[in-house]
């Protein structure tokens, strides 16, 4: 697909990946919506943007794992823009460190799972009776793989990849495409969560994505992100050497396992822990 002339919507677009991915967008000459759950955020990026593409982008303040706000987001672009293109749904929490409490689990299940089940559920229709959408989720390595430290990161994005999986078997035949994103270390302050967090486990979380492999920018992201959704290519991996890990997983699982312990002890000793 290409974007110039586009509509999208790029949930979690007030930094980071997001805000990336909806400049890069703005560049190659699509209409964007930014939003992000910091109105603030999403309308610095527009703003940024603003001198060079007047009128290219729009910021929206709003919990893109309500299905009202999402309601109103695809709204928003059909008033200022037209129909939906795309929907990057970018949006994403760590969760708890560890098992967590049920409270928290509920919001990283909502913000990372649920809100693309949400917005698909809305888009979906609408774009079988036009012959085309595209889907790009936002996951993680930790998807393929796992993520040492938190339990509910690692399911929900798990999940992710499950679901978009899911999206393009049943309706890739008809039209919809769908993408889904799954990086490693990624310089945002997602990714240096759990090194603030104080916790052992949450340290070594953070110390497994920044020593498995390079720490890229959401700019250099961005730009493979535009590339796989040129091609229409469903995985997209920013960190190509995820490839050659999730063979080994699928490979020897126990082996794999318990090579992921040992790298946890590794860890968690490193810190004097």
């Amino acid at each position: 697909m290409q974007v110039a002339g586009k509509n999208a919507i790029v949930t979690g677009g007030g930094g980071g990946i997001g805000g990336a991915i909806a400049a890069r967008l703005v560049r190659a000459g699509a209409r964007v919506v930014v939003a992000d759950l910091n109105g603030g955020a999403a309308a610095a990026v527009v703003a940024a943007l603003e001198a060079e593409f007047p009128g290219a982008a729009v910021a929206v303040g709003a919990d893109v794992s309500d299905t009202a706000r999402i309601e109103e987001l695809i709204a928003r672009t059909e008033a200022e823009f037209g129909p939906v293109d795309l929907y990057f749904a970018n949006a994403g929490v760590i969760g708890p460190v560890g098992l967590g409490a049920e409270k928290d689990w509920e919001t990283t299940l909502d913000v990372n799972l649920n809100a693309h089940i949400r917005a698909a559920r809305l888009l979906v229709p609408g774009w079988l009776e036009r012959g085309e959408g595209y889907f790009i989720s936002t996951a993680s390595a930790a998807g393929l793989l796992t993520q040492i430290g938190s339990a509910a990161y690692s399911v929900t994005k798990h999940a992710a990849v499950g679901f978009a999986e899911w999206l393009s078997v049943t309706y890739g035949d008809q039209g919809i495409r769908v993408s889904c994103l799954c990086p490693m270390g990624v310089e945002t302050p997602l990714l240096r969560a759990g090194e603030n967090s104080g916790d052992a486990i949450g340290m070594a979380a953070t110390r497994a994505v920044t020593s498995a492999g390079a720490v890229l920018t959401p700019d250099a992201v961005a730009e493979l992100v535009m590339a796989a959704v040129d091609d229409e290519r469903f995985l997209i991996l920013p960190h190509p050497e995820v490839l050659d890990m999730y063979r080994r997983k699928g490979a020897d699982y126990d082996r794999w396992l318990s090579g992921m312990r040992h790298y946890q002890a590794r860890l968690l000793d490193s810190d004097g822990h």
